[in-house]
């Protein structure tokens, strides 16, 4: 089995997460080639031939991330080196669709008030829209404040997730 976790980071607690996931899904299937990848080197090259893609980011204004939230989110904080590249929005311009059967899994990191919103559910959509078999529920993350953390717990919960993707 080949499993891609492709993430949008900007302070690094989208980043864990798939990380955590990555790590869910090797316990699972110790034989499995699990990569894990920031959204700028996602190329088709990276993401072809994979039985599982996952794909995740940070909730931004309700939503995937966008140019504005981008920028925003870089001045107002210490961001992550990647957050400069391109972000899942654009990168959905270029994944090529799929064959039927290549399943996927859509997760975001969100805060935890109301009407916050989430990029999961989005995410999952274009994924929909690429051919790909969204396996499972988009799974959404806990964040403590706009930059971070993770609340407690959300490593270990990521961790499990992904290793119910197998």
């Amino acid at each position: 089995m080949q499993a891609v976790i492709v993430y949008e980071s900007m302070y690094g607690n989208t980043r864990e997460v798939a990380e955590a996931i990555a790590e869910g899904v090797h316990d699972a299937a110790p034989n499995a080639e699990v990569r894990c990848v920031p959204v700028a080197d996602a190329g088709a090259d990276v993401t072809r031939g994979a039985d599982l893609l996952v794909v995740g980011g940070p909730t931004h204004m309700h939503g995937m991330s966008s140019g504005l939230s981008r920028t925003m989110a870089r001045k107002s904080g210490e961001t992550e080196e990647e957050a400069t590249g391109p972000g899942l929005r654009s990168w959905f311009h270029g994944l090529p669709d799929t064959e039927p059967g290549t399943h996927a899994a859509a997760f975001d990191t969100r805060a935890d008030f109301r009407m916050s919103g989430g990029a999961a559910n989005g995410i999952a959509h274009r994924l929909a829209h690429h051919h790909y078999d969204v396996t499972v529920e988009p799974e959404g993350f806990i964040i403590e404040d706009a930059e971070g953390p993770l609340r407690a717990g959300e490593l270990a919960r990521a961790r499990t997730w992904g290793a119910g993707l197998v």
